[in-house]
C-alpha cells in the first residue's frame, strides 16, 4: 500500500502545509486553481528547464484580497534574483501579465539541496541526459544524502536504462524509509530525463526523521579542496 501513495499528500493537512494557501468562493475557485497551475509551470520552464539552472524545488502560492504571494524555494538564490534583483523584477512583472493580478515574489534559500527530494530527482535526470551511469548516479546520489544528514533515503529509476531495448526499473536503498508513518518527514521528489532514446523517470524518497526532530545538514566538503593544515604550537 505505501508504495502506491505519494508521500506528500499523503501527509498533507495533516503534519505537512499546504503549498497553495488561500480561501475562494464557489464561482471563483475554478479560476484560482488555474491561476496556481500556471504560475508552476511558467516557473519551472523558466528556472528549471533553460541554462542557467536555478534549482527550483517548491512553489508555494498564498493570495491576499489584493495580491498574489509567490514562494520560491531554490538552492540558487543568487541566480533567481540576479544582479541588484534585475531578474527577480523580470520573473513578477512576466507572472503579473500572465495572471493579471499584483503579484508579490519571495525567494527562500535551501540550505542542504542534497536533502532535497526534488533535486536529488532532477539532478540524476540531468546526469542520465549526459550519458552517465545510471547506476553510478543513483549510487552517488545515496551516498552524498546519507553523508549529509539524511536517516534513509530510496531513489528507483523506470525506462529504457541505459538504452536497453526492453523498460525496466532499477532500485536503490540506503537507511530506512517508514512510509506508512504519518509523524516521519519523508520527502518525494519526482524527475523527467528526456534522453535520446526516450524518457526516464526518477522517483526519490528521503526520510529526514519524525517532524519537530528537526536534523542538522553536516557540511558538505568540496571535492579536490585541501583542508586547514594544522600548526604545532
Amino acid at each position: 500500500m505505501g508504495q502506491k501513495v505519494s508521500p506528500i499528500g499523503f501527509r498533507t493537512g495533516i503534519t505537512r502545509g499546504w503549498q497553495s494557501r488561500w480561501f475562494a468562493p464557489k464561482a471563483a475557485y475554478g479560476t484560482f486553481l488555474v491561476e496556481d497551475q500556471k504560475i508552476r509551470k511558467f516557473l519551472d520552464q523558466r528556472l528549471n528547464r533553460q541554462q542557467p539552472y536555478a534549482a527550483l524545488a517548491r512553489v508555494e502560492v498564498e493570495r491576499t484580497r489584493d495580491e498574489v504571494r509567490v514562494s520560491l524555494h531554490t538552492a540558487r538564490p543568487g541566480l533567481v534574483i540576479g544582479p541588484k534583483g534585475a531578474e527577480i523584477d523580470k520573473i513578477r512583472e512576466a507572472l503579473e501579465n500572465l495572471i493579471d493580478r499584483k503579484v508579490t515574489v519571495n525567494v527562500v534559500e535551501i540550505k542542504a539541496p542534497e536533502l532535497n527530494a526534488q533535486l536529488v530527482a532532477e539532478g540524476i535526470g540531468e546526469q542520465l541526459k549526459r550519458r552517465a551511469a545510471f547506476r553510478r548516479a543513483m549510487k552517488q546520489s545515496c551516498e552524498t544524502a546519507m553523508a549529509a544528514g539524511a536517516k534513509g533515503i530510496k531513489i528507483m529509476c523506470s525506462g529504457r536504462l541505459g538504452g536497453a531495448e526492453l523498460a525496466r526499473s532499477e532500485t536503490q536503498i540506503l537507511g530506512s524509509i517508514p512510509l506508512q508513518t504519518l509523524q516521519a518527514n519523508v520527502d518525494y521528489g519526482l524527475g523527467l530525463a528526456h534522453c535520446t532514446y526516450g524518457t526516464i523517470g526518477i522517483k526519490v524518497w528521503i526520510y529526514l526523521g519524525k517532524f519537530g526532530e528537526e536534523i542538522t545538514p553536516v557540511p558538505q566538503q568540496r571535492r579536490g579542496g585541501r583542508g586547514p593544515k594544522s600548526r604545532d604550537k
